[in-house]
C-alpha cells in the first residue's frame, strides 16, 4: 500500500509539473523568438515551402523534444525503480529515436499541407484542415498495428505459443456470436520491457486484432485470461475503436475552431513581439502548439470520461460473455483486477478529481467491486449485451 501510494503521489505531481513545464516551454520559445530564427534559416536555404518544412519542422520539434527529455528520463527512471519496467536505457533511447523519426516523417508533410491551407484560406482553414485530417486519422489507425507497432514490439499469433489458450478463447468468442479468426489473436512480447499485465484491441477493418501481452498469458490462469479476453472482445464487438475515432474527430473539430479564434486574437496583439508575420508563417507553430496544449488539457476530462465509459461497458461484456464458461466469473474477474492492481501498483484510493481529469480507465478498486456485485442472472434481470 505504501509503495502504491508513493507512486500515485509522484505521478500526480509529475502530471501537474509536466503539463506546466510543457506550457512554460512553449511560452519561452515564443518569448525568445526561437521559431523566427529557424524560419529565417529555412528561408535562407530554400525558397519552396516543402523544402522549408523539411528544415524548419525537424529543427523546432527536435528542440522541443530535447528540452522535454529530462521529464521523459525521470518517467522511465520511475518505471524502473518501481519494477514496472525492465527495459534498459539503450533500448529506451532506441525506441525514442524511432518514435522521433516516425513523428517527423508524418508531421513534415502534414504541417506543410496544414500551413498551405492557412495561407490559401485564412478564414476557413480550420474546417478544411479538419476535413483533411479525417482520412489521415483513419489511415493511421488502420496501419498502426501492421506498420507502427511492430517497430517497437514483436508480435506473433498467440496460437504458436498457447494453442490451448486460443481454443478456450474461441469458446468465449462463439458464446458472443463472434468469429474472431485465430490469425487476428496475437501475443506481444511485452516481457522484454514490462512486468505488468495488459491486453488490448487495435486497428480497424482488415487490421483489427486482439493483442494479449505475453506476461498476461504466462502468469494468469486460463480462466483469468478468458475474462481479460472477454473484456477486449467487448471493445471489438461494441465498436469502441470506431466510437473513439468519432470522439477524436469531434474534439479535433472543436479544437481547430477554437484555435482559429484564439490565434487571431493573440497575434493581433503579440505578433511583432514574437516575430511572427502572420498565422501562415512557420514561426506561428509554437503558438499553435501552445494553444492545442492548453485545449488538450482542458478537454482531457471529456476524452478520459468517454474512455472510462467504454471500459465499463467492456467490463460488463466480459462478465456476461464468460458467464457459464468460466467458473464463478465475477470472482475470476475480481481476482484479475486484484492482480492487475497489485502488479501495476495501482493506488486503491485515488483523488476523485484526479480520476475525473486523468484516468482513462475506472479505478481498479471500483472495477473489482462492480465485478463482485454484477449478477443479473441471480436476480432474474436481463443481461445488457450477451443474451
Amino acid at each position: 500500500m505504501r509503495k502504491s501510494e508513493a507512486l500515485y503521489r509522484t505521478r500526480a505531481v509529475l502530471y501537474v509539473s509536466g503539463t506546466a513545464y510543457e506550457i512554460a516551454l512553449l511560452m519561452v520559445l515564443l518569448a525568445l523568438r526561437i521559431a523566427p530564427q529557424y524560419r529565417d534559416l529555412a528561408e535562407r536555404f530554400a525558397r519552396r515551402r516543402l523544402l522549408q518544412a523539411l528544415i524548419f519542422v525537424p529543427l523546432l520539434l527536435i528542440t522541443c523534444d530535447l528540452l522535454s527529455l529530462p521529464i521523459e528520463l525521470y518517467r522511465h527512471h520511475l518505471q524502473l525503480s518501481y519494477g514496472l519496467s525492465v527495459q534498459g536505457w539503450a533500448s529506451w533511447f532506441w525506441d525514442r529515436a524511432k518514435m522521433e523519426l516516425v513523428t517527423l516523417l508524418l508531421l513534415v508533410p502534414l504541417l506543410w499541407g496544414f500551413y498551405a491551407l492557412i495561407g490559401r484560406s485564412p478564414a476557413r482553414w480550420w474546417i478544411y484542415a479538419w476535413l483533411s485530417a479525417l482520412p489521415v486519422l483513419v489511415f493511421v489507425v488502420f496501419v498502426a498495428p501492421v506498420v507502427l507497432d511492430p517497430l517497437f514490439s514483436h508480435f506473433e499469433p498467440l496460437e504458436k505459443t498457447r494453442p490451448d489458450l486460443v481454443s478456450a478463447i474461441e469458446q468465449v468468442a462463439q458464446r458472443g456470436g463472434l468469429a474472431i479468426p485465430r490469425s487476428r489473436i496475437f501475443a506481444m512480447n511485452a516481457s522484454e520491457k514490462f512486468t505488468t499485465y495488459n491486453a488490448y484491441v487495435t486497428g480497424i477493418a482488415a487490421t483489427k486484432r486482439v493483442v494479449v501481452w505475453d506476461t498476461t498469458a504466462r502468469d494468469l490462469t486460463v480462466s483469468q485470461v478468458l475474462f481479460i479476453f472477454g473484456h477486449e472482445m467487448g471493445h471489438y464487438v461494441l465498436d469502441h475503436v470506431y466510437k473513439g475515432m468519432a470522439l477524436a474527430a469531434a474534439l479535433m473539430l472543436a479544437a481547430l475552431a477554437l484555435a482559429k479564434i484564439i490565434a487571431d486574437r493573440v497575434l493581433a496583439r503579440w505578433r511583432r513581439r514574437w516575430g511572427i508575420r502572420e498565422l501562415s508563417d512557420w514561426a506561428s507553430l509554437p503558438l499553435l502548439m501552445l494553444i492545442f496544449a492548453v485545449l488538450s488539457f482542458v478537454g482531457e476530462p471529456i476524452a478520459n470520461g468517454f474512455s472510462r465509459h467504454l471500459e465499463h461497458q467492456a467490463d460488463i461484456y466480459g462478465l456476461e460473455v464468460t458467464h457459464g464458461i468460466v467458473p464463478n466469473a465475477p470472482e475470476t474477474a475480481a481476482r484479475d483486477f486484484q492482480l492487475l492492481g497489485e502488479k501495476s501498483l495501482s493506488y486503491p484510493y485515488p483523488n476523485r478529481l484526479f480520476v475525473f481529469w486523468t484516468y482513462d480507465h475506472p479505478p481498479i478498486a471500483d472495477r473489482l467491486r462492480f465485478a463482485l456485485q454484477y449478477n443479473p442472472w441471480a436476480k432474474g434481470q436481463p443481461t445488457k449485451y450477451v443474451h
